[in-house]
């Protein structure tokens, strides 16, 4: 089945998609990092979610600034 592009979305250069891709096994590997840290019985919840949240919004931002979409 084939498809459109994505509204809102330009076509990456290769150098692009590339970025975007290691960009994200970054971002898999601080989650794995967050994850071990919010198993761990003696640290503070609260504060490794606040992290967990805001380097979720930060990994976001970075691929954003790659794609850089042209909607909201």
């Amino acid at each position: 089945m084939k498809t459109g592009p994505i509204k809102g979305y330009r076509d990456l250069s290769p150098a692009e998609i590339d970025l975007m891709n290691k960009l994200k096994d970054v971002a898999v590997e601080v989650g794995n990092w967050v994850d071990i840290v919010l198993d761990d019985p003696d640290t503070d919840k609260r504060w490794a979610n606040i992290a967990k949240t805001d380097l979720q919004k930060g990994f976001m931002s970075l691929i954003r600034a790659v794609a850089r979409p042209e909607t909201f």
